[in-house]
């Protein structure tokens, strides 16, 4: 028999689990991607162009004061939730969102005696679009630097932190597996913490557009009503004001290409991240790292001793799930038929899904990075039982001095059954090397053969 659902969305009732288990790791981006956080957006675009217009010297619409500014400032910076609400009601008559905030303007600013005459000035010339577009714009852009950014330079820094501390630790690589020239701890963090920074420039390099120029990108209804107006440059101006930089060339929407490649910038930061999960989740595996315990967890229903990897596999399940909704919006938004459908306004109403699937997925990454403990001993012992790593460095000083055929003899000494300290040094000893030369791959231990690894560590 189906439960009973109350009609007041709670965490329990909620569809998605982005509202509801982990709705508390999405607090943050609910005032910038929200329906009302929305709302509150074009609130303060329609103003910008409201004052904008004010400002341009149209005979009907003269130049309003400083007080009358700050009233309308107030409406943006005061708007609330009790205030999204009334826009919806309006919205259940208009059967419009865009009409509902501008007959919502219309009722505040009629309470303001300087403006009364002006309402319809409020969304001048523009199409639903300037409105909506802009408010993406600065929506996305605040969201980015305000949560993205840095919730990524908190990852960032964390494991540059680590790369310090554990740069001098050697550890076995393993590439294809199997066992491979050694390491540090601390390079492979360097390694992750560079392609990372990189990532993260290009999210930060991306600049938001915007277009406040009519129903088809030409001022049309703008030049109607006053043909003297520069409208491109009063538009430009009023986007400035709002910290965007203008579109010049668009149709209906702005082409989103911007949205497009900041997407891609953030899915590429996210396969990063993917890739860094998983190889934490494998040196726990083997014993690396161990995980602070937290009193009253529980790893598994019936096998008291697990203390299972789960913030690294949260991480990495919720980073799919977002790259899913971000690829999905660079490769659909960009596309529109011919001057505008209406294929990108549902789409884009899903961006608190794919940036909020990045910031559960951001915050279980550090929960688990902050649980690590190194485990020194394990990744000693590794090392101390992987001798036949060290036919790289004897075969590569056996080609420097001309010796015979030096692959082929490390190949046969230890081509997949190993050899033990003795038996390698044995081998070494019977070169015909100069002495100094084979006194140190003597001396040479799996542990030693790091090469420039610690330096590079220090170094990120």
């Amino acid at each position: 028999m189906p439960m009973q659902i109350e009609s007041k969305l709670t965490p329990l009732n909620a569809l998605s689990p982005l509202d509801g288990r982990y709705a508390r790791q999405c607090n943050n981006l609910r005032e910038f991607l929200s329906e009302a956080a929305f709302m509150a957006h074009r609130v303060e675009v329609e103003i910008a162009w409201l004052i904008g217009l004010s400002e341009a010297g149209l005979p009907e619409f003269p130049s309003i004061s400083e007080d009358a500014k700050g009233k309308l400032s107030a409406l943006v910076h005061n708007f609330s939730e009790h205030d999204a609400r009334r826009i919806k009601e309006i919205e259940a008559v208009t059967n419009h969102d865009v009409k509902a905030v501008e007959y919502w303007l219309k009722e505040k600013i009629d309470q303001i005696p300087e403006l009364s005459t002006a309402t319809e000035f409020i969304h001048f010339a523009c199409t639903s679009e300037d409105i909506n577009n802009t408010s993406h714009a600065l929506m996305l852009g605040r969201t980015r630097d305000r949560v993205i950014v840095p919730q990524i330079q908190q990852i960032i820094d964390i494991l540059r932190k680590y790369a310090h501390d554990f740069s001098s630790q050697p550890m076995l690589s393993r590439t294809h597996g199997q066992p491979a020239s050694p390491t540090t701890m601390g390079k492979e963090f360097a390694n992750v913490v560079d392609r990372m920074q990189r990532a993260l420039d290009s999210i930060k390099s991306v600049t938001p557009l915007a277009k406040l120029n009519g129903a088809t990108g030409n001022y049309n209804a703008h030049v109607a009503a006053y043909p003297e107006i520069d409208w491109p440059n009063l538009s430009k101006g009023v986007l400035s004001k709002l910290g965007l930089e203008q579109n010049q060339y668009s149709i209906q929407i702005e082409p989103h290409d911007w949205m497009a490649q900041l997407f891609d910038s953030i899915a590429r930061f996210n396969t990063i991240l993917i890739d860094l999960n998983r190889d934490i989740w494998g040196y726990i595996a083997l014993g690396y790292f161990k995980q602070r315990l937290k009193e009253g967890e529980v790893g598994s229903s019936t096998m008291p001793h697990k203390v299972n990897p789960i913030d690294f596999e949260n991480s990495e399940g919720n980073l799919g799930l977002a790259n899913a909704v971000l690829r999905h919006l660079s490769e659909k938004l960009p596309i529109s038929r011919w001057q505008r459908d209406l294929t990108d306004s549902t789409v884009l109403r899903n961006l608190g899904v794919a940036l909020g699937y990045c910031a559960v997925a951001y915050s279980a990454c550090v929960r688990g990075l902050n649980k690590l403990e190194l485990n020194g001993q394990a990744i000693d012992a590794d090392l101390d039982s992987c001798w036949e790593i060290l036919a790289e460095p004897v075969q590569t000083v056996m080609r420097r001095y001309g010796l015979p055929e030096p692959y082929e003899q490390l190949k046969e000494l230890t081509r997949g059954k190993g050899i033990t300290r003795e038996a390698l040094r044995e081998f070494v000893s019977g070169l015909d090397l100069p002495s100094e030369a084979r006194q140190s791959l003597i001396d040479l231990t799996p542990r030693k053969y790091i090469g420039l690894a610690q330096g590079l560590a220090q170094k990120i």
